[in-house]
């Protein structure tokens, strides 16, 4: 239903487009000249600019797109470029609505059983009417849909950001992206920080006491109780200390690679995890890290927030992207603002990647990153 929708505003898009490109032509016939005249130009570049934005709001029944800061000028030279998009869309349409006209009345005739054009009703012909017909349909909707394209991006290249304007914005968004991971790595930091003061450090504290109790005891069987509960919290503290240094950065990624990463995040999350891994090459370090670490975050949120019953990791590689893809059956409500899942998306646009979460509540909810590897 939804891409019947779409398709009928496209064709109204292009149907419409039809109508503006004469209006564009006889605005640049009439008006063009007078923009030699200094006085008699702001008004026409003003004129441009309304012809331009009417188009705009029409070149959004063809999908989104991205058309900003452009002035007089360049909406001039837009309205310039534009209408012989706008003769080519109304050939490709009379070809539509002929072809339609057509079939409708040799479908007209032949069921009120007259002949049409001195043709009558045969098996035979109906057939080869049939596959003509519906080769020439073919042909025009990829007419129809190449004329959108055309449309798209004769807008895109005339009325899009300016290159100065795009150099802007991938200023702003590396600046941002600096600020982000400045933030990631100084919560990261305050997170281990948070995991030794509060989990080794208080091990190591218990056994110092345990140890000093053994030394001060009397009696063999107290002394060889101690020493059983020393070594226990020295047991406890070594895997506390082990997972401190998995989570700064897991040594498996140099010495077996994400697949077998991923596989141990797998095996120590607590729950089912199906991995289904897709890469036929290893990828970037960077990329690796990042897309192990969105992995591991999303598995530890659905055993531990999300009340998931099993999990779903997909890793491959689509185009120049690896996608990462967690799926949990858990009850959802997942925050995108949080401390952990926002740490991912700032990681993974440090890389110019990609990072979704979809969780409503109720469940489930689905962590996606998508990542360049070319």
């Amino acid at each position: 239903m939804t891409t019947v929708i779409r398709s009928c505003r496209a064709l109204a898009g292009l149907a419409l487009g039809v109508l503006s490109a004469p209006a564009g032509l006889a605005f640049l016939l009439l008006a063009g000249p007078f923009t030699l005249l200094p006085r008699a130009r702001p008004r026409v570049l003003a004129g441009a600019v309304r012809l331009a934005d009417a188009e705009v709001l029409r070149l959004r029944l063809l999908g989104e797109q991205e058309v900003s800061g452009y002035d007089g000028r360049r909406a001039l030279r837009y309205l310039a470029w534009r209408w012989p998009v706008g003769v080519l869309g109304a050939l490709v349409l009379f070809l539509l609505v002929a072809g339609v006209g057509s079939a409708v009345l040799i479908a007209w005739h032949w069921l009120r059983g007259e002949p049409f054009d001195g043709m009558a009703a045969s098996p035979p012909l109906a057939l080869y009417l049939l596959v003509a017909g519906s080769v020439l349909l073919f042909l025009e909707v990829m007419g129809l849909a190449g004329l959108a394209g055309l449309e798209r991006r004769t807008a895109r290249k005339l009325l899009g950001p300016s290159p100065t304007e795009l150099l802007e914005r991938r200023v702003a968004q590396l600046a941002e992206t600096r600020a982000g991971v400045v933030a990631a790595v100084d919560q990261e930091r305050r997170r281990i920080e948070r995991d030794l003061h509060d989990g080794v450090q208080q091990r190591l504290v218990a056994l110092a006491v345990l140890i000093g109790r053994a030394r001060r005891g009397r009696s063999p069987e107290l002394l060889d109780d101690l020493l059983h509960q020393a070594h226990d919290q020295a047991r406890q503290a070594l895997a506390d200390l082990r997972d401190v240094a998995w989570r700064v950065y897991p040594t498996a990624l140099d010495s077996l690679g994400l697949r077998d990463a991923v596989a141990t995040v797998a095996e120590r999350a607590g729950l089912p995890v199906t991995v289904h891994y897709g890469l036929d090459e290893r990828p970037a370090p960077q990329v690796e890290t990042a897309a192990y670490f969105v992995v591991c975050e999303a598995v530890a949120n659905a055993a531990k927030h999300g009340a998931a019953g099993s999990v779903t990791v997909e890793i491959v590689r689509e185009g120049t992207m690896i996608v990462v893809c967690v799926r949990d059956d858990g009850r959802g409500g997942a925050d995108p603002a949080g401390g952990g899942l926002s740490g991912l998306a700032r990681r993974v646009a440090a890389l110019d990647g990609r990072f979704r979460v979809d969780s409503p509540p109720g469940g489930p909810t689905a962590v996606v990153a998508e990542l360049p590897c070319g």
